[in-house]
């Protein structure tokens, strides 16, 4: 499933980072990441606390399945059940690795993947260039829970049924099948839903058609999980014996139906919502975003400094070399931060931060191409010169995150 604004979910939820090798300090744990398990492929892997509600709920479930169908194992079962879920999950991260795989060879950034409650999440950075490689992105997944059903299906040929192997191997084929036609409903989040809209996108030329398309889709999709799954369990459409109204059983089908459908409306808003920001983003604009910035020698007192920008109609200050060359840009929380009475005996150079690689941005850039470069030297204030190489100005990252704000207020929340 995918929490679009490249958020790639699955599972029943279904948007590159590669850790530099040998004696770079790692990345520091992200904040709301859970766990962190590994880095395959160079993405870090998190188990959010939630996953441990879960696999002991698996276990549960499990274990009374295990305790008709091998009433010999006793109290063994939770543990036989505990492996089926670790397992179970396994063949979740082997699908979000999927998407991670394809996303990395489409050269699109994986922040990291996470499994939690009701599946996995890739979460991709970037939005693919194509329709046809959002079609691929999106199928990889259910097409690997595919062949791990069909792998696991092959495993039970080789065990005697009635078995511990052949019943985990029964459950894991099944859940992985379950996984791969839950996924592929044509509706946002869902993977299913990103085929549609890379279909609709084809067709249409538009990749925001595509995405109203399946985000409408992803909705109905939701009405339809939230009325017809207790029905159909009701009525025993699924295998089971039919339920009585009212029952535990079904009420506890009724509980399950309404996470899932909440889990689908809600990702098919927030898709269509990310998709609209995308398409404000290019409003965006470093030139238009920079403050006007006047160059002034490091030992320039504050307040000198300060009347040469008042009288320049200038907001910001750069520190140059004898030769004029930029070095620094003067913090504007830090200029705040001393007392008019002190200012004509503090130093602009006090006040600086060093340009470092990266803090150089150009004058040129906007949309997500600007996010990204600020992303990745993470700073206050950034020079921003033209192609030439000459000063336009200083841009604050408070100003740009007041513009992004802006943006998504003028965003509508759902699909229209």
């Amino acid at each position: 499933m995918d929490n679009s604004g490249q958020r790639q979910s699955d599972n029943g939820e279904s948007d590159r980072t590669t850790e530099p090798e040998g004696g770079k300090q790692p990345r520091p744990r992200e904040a709301g990441g859970g766990i962190l398990m590994g880095r395959p492929f160079g993405v870090p892997v998190y188990v959010s606390p939630s996953w441990f509600l879960v696999a002991a709920l698996i276990t549960w479930v499990f274990g009374g399945q295990l305790d008709r169908v091998l009433p010999e194992l006793g109290a063994a079962r939770y543990l036989v059940s505990l492996f089926f879920a670790v397992a179970f999950y396994a063949s979740v991260l082997v699908h979000e690795l999927a998407h991670t795989v394809a996303a990395l060879r489409f050269k699109l950034p994986v922040r990291r993947i996470q499994l939690q409650f009701f599946g996995g999440v890739s979460e991709i950075e970037k939005e693919t260039e194509t329709p046809g490689r959002e079609f691929v992105l999106a199928f990889v997944g259910p097409l690997l829970s595919l062949v791990l059903s069909g792998v696991f299906y092959l495993g039970m040929l080789v065990v005697e049924p009635g078995t511990v192997p052949g019943v985990l191997l029964a459950g894991l084929m099944i859940s992985n099948l379950i996984v791969a036609a839950f996924n592929l409903l044509p509706g946002l989040p869902l993977d299913g839903g990103r085929m549609l809209r890379a279909v609709v996108w084809k067709i249409s030329g538009r990749p925001m058609t595509g995405t109203v398309a399946a985000a409408w889709s992803g909705r109905a999709l939701a009405v339809a999980v939230l009325i017809g799954l207790p029905l159909l369990t009701q009525a025993g459409g699924l295998g089971d014996e039919p339920e009585s109204f009212g029952s535990v059983d079904s009420l506890t089908d009724a509980l399950l139906a309404a996470i899932l459908a909440a889990i689908i409306w809600t990702g098919a808003g927030n898709s269509l919502r990310m998709a609209r920001l995308r398409e404000r983003l290019p409003d965006l604009r470093a030139r238009t975003l920079t403050r006007r910035a006047v160059p002034v020698a490091a030992d320039t007192p504050l307040s000198e400094a300060l009347r040469r920008a008042n009288e320049a109609g200038a907001r910001a200050l750069v520190v140059v070399d004898g030769h004029g060359t930029p070095t620094a840009v003067v913090r504007e929380a830090a200029i705040v931060g001393i007392p008019e009475h002190r200012r004509p005996w503090v130093a602009v150079s006090g006040l600086a931060q060093d340009l470092k690689d990266g803090m150089r941005v150009s004058a040129e850039l906007s949309g997500e191409e600007l996010l990204d470069t600020l992303r990745a030297t993470p700073a206050t204030e950034y020079l921003v010169v033209e192609e030439s190489g000459e000063i336009y100005g200083v841009l604050s990252t408070a100003d740009v995150e007041r513009a992004f704000v802006a943006a998504m207020a003028r965003t509508p929340a759902g699909p229209s």
